[in-house]
């Protein structure tokens, strides 16, 4: 079976902020079509689309009323065969985002779950009795806020939603459900897709006792700006009973002969490289994707423990490394200090990401070296977070159109008034600008995953982490006789280092080599292909 996935470079297409064909300001399918030769030229494996399902919306498609069909925003059936036909003829696979942890409550199966108790999907979603005052069954919060509970005065039951209300969460303790999203999954391999991004996927499951989480240890006066966070999610999500839906999903990825599955999981800390670690085991899923890397936190110790601790746990599993995706604001923005160069954080970002070991996401726009959009309040279309403002500002920022041609009207993206605003921020890293400029991000994306392609030990190579001090990072990665040692220097401040052993400038770099003395400017970095171990030290 082919394997491809291992090392993969996956492209991460929002699809309602990609290209709009037909002017309504909202991206589509066609839209995608056309700009697929983009995608393809950067030298990724494969797109991964986010939702494209029918759907009310509330929450941007990650609320699906129908799982079989496309919502007419973003095209039709038709259009998604042709999209994945262009795909494949451009060598790209075609991953696609399906929720399943939950539906709308506009879906079918919940709208009759919600009418009695005694009807065919009574028990296909989760419903409960109030405790004897009126409450809700467990402690259990929304991670949007407020409980996860919602009272339903047609069955007197309260249902579970881990998110918005409008989002009920399916009952994965009937197997009846587990049959039906099952069959959702070979409807679309039927459809030739090469692949599944699952979202949130250890929320599948909860402990069918319905006992309350224990609170978490928060210093006094440094409660949360969500009360999410201020629970241990022992028994709302994470569920021993996940792992086997997910074996019954991998049997039905293998018997398609190749449809993989990476799975999104968010867990607290370094909970999320531990549960990595067992969704990746024997039978269950291919890739596990982890926000681990999707915070604030920019150190080599961080770097480091993420990778290490996936591997203490799943030592012969795969990890999926991401920066940037739709629901966090962008990397640049994240880790480029007040004043300094965000250009150069840009393309050190996706020579690290390149010298991690499993696959690797990149998300629509960071080849531009696109920042965060500053949303107004009036702007707002995420809404599912707006109870958090201004602390929590929303997903927007890190949602806005891509820019292709910075003198058209939006940059490109459509001829109407777009779903979310193009701002001269943006419209500054448009795509003709980046291209034309001798230090455009675009190239740096090219050569680095050309790169990583050629590199055997980069794509499948065993990985390990050089004992170095703050802020340097050193990541070696080998395969057979070839080797290679990637070194970067995470800080505004130039570092020196003193590199013993035989040694040779490789692939992109940011940096000069003399006399075994590697001077590695703000922000640099820099590839080193050798035959054996290297020796580097700080000077």
């Amino acid at each position: 079976m082919d394997e491809w996935w291992r090392g993969a470079a996956i492209y991460q297409i929002y699809p309602r902020s990609f290209q709009d064909s037909d002017g309504d300001g909202v991206g589509d399918l066609a839209g995608i079509i056309r700009r697929l030769d983009h995608v393809a030229a950067l030298g990724v494996d494969a797109v991964w689309l986010s939702p494209f399902f029918t759907s009310p919306g509330r929450d941007m498609g990650y609320d699906v009323s129908d799982y079989r069909d496309v919502d007419p925003v973003y095209g039709s059936l038709r259009d998604f065969d042709a999209l994945v036909a262009r795909a494949h003829e451009l060598g790209l696979r075609v991953i696609i985002d399906l929720v399943l942890s939950h539906t709308s409550d506009r879906h079918p199966w919940f709208e009759e779950s919600r009418a009695s108790r005694a009807g065919a999907r009574a028990d296909w979603y989760v419903w409960a009795d109030p405790r004897a005052d009126g409450t809700p069954p467990t402690n259990w919060p929304s991670v949007f806020g407020g409980p996860a509970w919602t009272f339903d005065p047609r069955r007197r039951q309260y249902y579970l939603h881990n998110f918005l209300p409008s989002q009920p969460d399916l009952n994965y303790h009937n197997p009846e459900v587990v049959e039906a999203v099952l069959d959702v999954m070979r409807f679309w391999i039927g459809r030739g897709v090469d692949g599944f991004r699952l979202d949130t996927v250890n929320y599948y499951t909860h402990d069918a006792r319905l006992r309350d989480n224990p609170a978490s240890e928060w210093p006094l006066g440094d409660f949360p700006a969500n009360p999410y966070g201020a629970q241990q999610h022992l028994f709302s999500k994470s569920r021993p009973e996940n792992l086997k839906v997910m074996e019954r999903m991998r049997a039905v990825c293998d018997a398609s002969g190749g449809a993989m599955m990476v799975g999104e999981i968010g867990d607290d800390g370094m909970r999320q490289v531990e549960l990595m670690g067992e969704y990746t085991g024997p039978g269950r899923l291919h890739l596990a994707y982890s926000f681990a890397m999707l915070g604030p936190e920019h150190s080599a110790a961080h770097f480091r423990r993420c990778v290490e601790g996936f591997y203490e746990h799943a030592p012969g599993g795969t990890p999926s490394w991401s920066f940037s995706n739709h629901d966090v604001p962008r990397h640049v923005s994240r880790w480029t200090p007040p004043g300094g160069d965000a250009r150069a954080v840009a393309r050190q970002s996706i020579a690290l990401l390149a010298a991690l070991p499993g696959a690797i996401g990149i998300y629509q726009g960071e080849e531009l070296g696109q920042t965060e959009t500053d949303i107004l309040f009036e702007e707002l279309r995420d809404t599912a977070r707006i109870a958090f403002w201004p602390e929590d500002k929303g997903r927007d920022g890190c949602r806005t159109p891509m820019t292709w041609e910075s003198t058209a009207a939006n940059a490109g993206f459509s001829t109407g008034t777009p779903w979310l605003p193009v701002k001269a921020p943006q419209a500054a890293h448009a795509l003709d600008l980046e291209e034309a400029r001798p230090d455009g991000i675009p190239a740096a994306y090219r050569e680095t995953l050309a790169f990583r392609r050629a590199s055997p030990a980069l794509r499948a190579g065993a990985v390990r982490f050089l004992d170095l001090p703050e802020p340097v990072l050193g990541i070696e990665r080998a395969q057979g006789d070839g080797r290679i040692t990637a070194l970067f220097n995470l800080s505004a401040q130039a570092r020196r280092l003193k590199i013993t052993g035989k040694a040779a400038l490789a692939g992109p770099v940011r940096a000069t080599l003399a006399r075994r003395a590697l001077a590695l400017p703000a922000w640099g970095f820099a590839y080193l292909a050798s035959s054996a171990a290297l020796t580097v030290e700080t000077t």
